[in-house]
């Protein structure tokens, strides 16, 4: 317990201490889809639900957002919520629709609903269409609290990720997350028992949702604009393979995978069609040799070790 403790504080002195070092837009944009994989590692890792349209809660949210701080100048954090709130609602409805299939028809499920969603952003007339949301302010937060530069910034995008980190893990540690996995592993045995599956899955599913709506307005306030892009199915395949990368069902899963993907894309940015290259390269070796990503397999190794050690 104490070593954990020790890395968790290790961890946070490298993150404050990080934008001094690195580009503090590129520090926040892991930070944002550290976010978007924990939400996406809620649903699969956790309740063993395969989402293939996580991008619309996170781009829905980002124009929704970015909307409300073009229109009516309220305090930043409001904004947020705001977001955050409209990807909940519309996690609470997909569920309704999607959470009593499992497995492939789920997928295909989330898939269309968001094909859809991407359709009606593209025809609204205050997403901007094709030339996207443009220019979205930077208000103060709680009314007085002036953090316009990207570095003063940062600190807030860590702070809000720090709170909803903690938020996964602690739902995933309740008995709440404890039934997920249950239905997860077998879903039949804990309907015997009395629970009712359905109910839990879309608990999550609004969650998940409430988590990527969250990311997506931090990202609009990040980079101040919000394009198709974000709502697109190739961010659904990016935050899969992130999580697949880092590792299912972990809590700092997400975490390793969204640093890995993205330093890998801002190094990679400058060979053009490279970087997708690389990743489905990355990710085919990781299916075939690191199936519990990469946090799954070191957790794997030093278990290994131990018990070496024990004999």
């Amino acid at each position: 317990m104490m070593n954990r403790y020790l890395g968790l504080a290790a961890i946070l002195v490298l993150a404050l201490i990080a934008p001094f070092f690195i580009y503090s837009v590129t520090l926040m944009t892991i930070l944002v889809f550290v976010i978007f994989a924990s939400s996406f590692n809620l649903l699969l890792g956790y309740a063993g639900l395969l989402s293939f349209g996580q991008a619309m809660f996170f781009g829905t949210a980002a124009y929704v957002t970015g909307h409300i701080l073009k229109t009516t100048g309220v305090s930043l954090e409001i904004a947020l919520l705001g977001g955050t709130l409209v990807g909940a609602v519309m996690g609470l409805l997909v569920g309704l629709v999607a959470v009593r299939r499992s497995g492939i028809q789920f997928a295909m499920i989330t898939f269309a609903i968001a094909q859809f969603v991407y359709f009606l952003l593209l025809q609204s007339e205050f997403t901007g269409g094709e030339d996207g949301m443009q220019r979205i302010p930077r208000t103060e937060i709680f009314g007085f609290i002036d953090l316009s530069d990207n570095f003063s910034f940062y600190y807030f995008v860590l702070a809000v990720t720090v709170l909803a980190v903690a938020l996964f893990y602690r739902i995933v540690h309740s008995p709440f997350g404890e039934v997920l996995k249950a239905i997860r592993d077998n879903e039949p045995r804990v309907e015997s028992l009395g629970f009712k599956p359905d109910r839990y899955k879309l608990v999550a599913m609004t969650l998940s949702a409430a988590m990527a709506g969250l990311a997506g307005g931090l990202k609009a306030t990040v980079f101040q604009f919000a394009t198709l892009t974000d709502v697109s199915w190739a961010v659904s395949g990016e935050v899969i393979f992130m999580t697949l990368l880092g590792g299912l069902g972990t809590l700092a899963g997400p975490m390793v995978g969204a640093a890995i993907v993205i330093a890998l894309n801002d190094f990679l940015a400058q060979f053009g069609e490279w970087a997708l290259i690389s990743q489905g390269a990355i990710l085919l070796a990781v299916i075939l040799f690191f199936r519990r990503g990469v946090v799954g397999e070191l957790a794997a190794f030093v278990r290994r070790l131990k018990a070496g050690g024990a004999k």
